[in-house]
């Protein structure tokens, strides 16, 4: 067969990868190693750990960019030929899709479709399950066809993202400050914690946080928490603004290491976290708890979601990376850090019984715990924080949103900020 240029190659990438040609498989191989991949997403799951195991497992490169949760939404929706790859979570996925930035991927080329969480797919964990308010994922999940711009309510076999990591995320708590149960979200602004207390400064995140804490405190019942009215944002802002300058806040983070910094320090006792950062807390050695409460959980969902310019041999990659993603190491990884695979089944072949069984089913540990880095988290005896996979997801009360009156939120929120 006559070499080919690479141009010539990602011209007719998609067909040769396919093997609709006799020397194509020889080809994808030769030529996979000069692929390379610019994802970009939060710090949550831009790993180098990961970018490292796709250079062995696949032999092409990814190359990969953390920012915060505010920089990848822009990016996804301003810079399309910035990136190829774009990790990002099912709310920014609602404001980026209209932008027509990502393409709609065919479900047929995804390996473990059929074994991925039905929360992604139907909405539902179980057929009993009831769909919590906010940006379910599966409401901005599928499009009806490779050209479709508007989402559907079925599962049309063309998705905006490809799930990937999704978690039941609730408050931090620093047990060893504090010295009694805390239960409930209202404790966030109970003036116990004054200037110990923080929240994320993530408007769309953070102002679901708050109406957790609104309802917990019996202030008011939101019809739907994850799609508030102009007066409903003005209330739940208003209370929150009233604590803030009664000096109820020591902070507001926006990373992921920020923190992680306060709740090591004991700067903040109670504070809006995310499940890695209560590892990176508990491997300093530090007592560290992410509190079941009463009331539920703030649940959010990411998936990998491809630039509408990705083409040829680089977009045959991309599939080849998702099918990678999904078929188990990385979701061990991620869940030795206390997140879920969207496809638990496979991880389950890169844990150890003992993980798996606390990690994923509630069990009391038999022996040490690691994080993905080695790092013992927890002994034998202990049982995770909030219990089984069905226990936590079967309790989300919400799902991070993008609102109808986003824009008038954020205003608000930034007011908020700054008052």
């Amino acid at each position: 067969m006559t070499k080919m240029t690479r141009r010539e190659l990602l011209a007719g990438g998609t067909a040769l990868a396919a093997g609709s040609t006799l020397g194509a498989p020889m080809i994808w191989a030769q030529n996979i190693k000069d692929v390379t991949l610019r994802q970009f997403g939060t710090g949550v799951s831009n790993l180098n750990e990961v970018a490292a195991k796709v250079k062995e497992d696949l032999g092409f490169t990814l190359e990969m960019t953390a920012l915060d949760s505010d920089s990848v939404t822009q990016r996804a929706a301003t810079q399309p030929e910035s990136f190829d790859i774009a990790d990002i979570e099912y709310w920014i996925c609602k404001k980026v899709w209209p932008t027509g930035n990502l393409q709609a991927m065919d479900t047929s080329k995804i390996k473990n479709y059929d074994k991925i969480v039905g929360i992604f797919r139907s909405g539902k964990l179980t057929p009993e399950s009831e769909i919590a308010q906010g940006t379910a994922p599966h409401t901005v999940g599928f499009v009806e066809g490779q050209n479709g711009t508007e989402f559907v309510d079925n599962e049309s076999g063309w998705m905006t993202l490809i799930p990937t990591i999704y978690n039941a995320d609730t408050l931090g708590i620093r047990p060893d400050l504090i010295g009694r149960p805390i239960n409930n979200w209202s404790e966030l602004l109970n003036p116990e914690f004054k200037g110990k207390a923080s929240i994320l400064d993530i408007s769309s995140i953070g102002i679901m946080d708050m109406a957790m804490v609104v309802e917990s405190m019996g202030e008011y019942k939101y019809p739907d928490k994850g799609n508030m009215t102009k007066e409903e944002i003005d209330m739940t802002l208003g209370i929150f603004t009233e604590a803030k300058k009664n000096g109820q806040f020591r902070a507001f983070w926006k990373s992921f290491d920020e923190s992680v910094n306060l709740m090591a320090s004991g700067e903040v006792v109670i504070q809006s976290m995310w499940s890695p950062a209560i590892t990176a807390v508990k491997s300093k050695g530090i007592p560290c708890v992410y509190q079941p409460l009463e009331e539920g959980y703030r649940s959010w969902g990411g998936g990998i979601g491809m630039s509408a310019a990705l083409t040829g041999l680089e977009r045959d990659a991309a599939y080849e990376y998702i099918n990678w993603y999904l078929d188990g190491w990385v979701g061990g990884f991620l869940m030795r850090q206390g997140y879920y695979s969207a496809v638990p089944e496979t991880s389950k072949n890169y844990m150890t019984e003992d993980e798996w069984g606390f990690w994923f089913e509630g069990k009391p540990a038999q022996g040490d715990i690691t994080n993905p880095f080695g790092d013992v988290m927890e002994t034998a005896g202990a049982v995770r924080d909030g219990g089984s996979f069905y226990d936590r997801m079967g309790k989300v009360a919400c799902w991070n949103a993008v609102m109808d009156e986003n824009q008038y939120m954020v205003r608000k929120w930034n007011e908020f900020i700054a008052a």
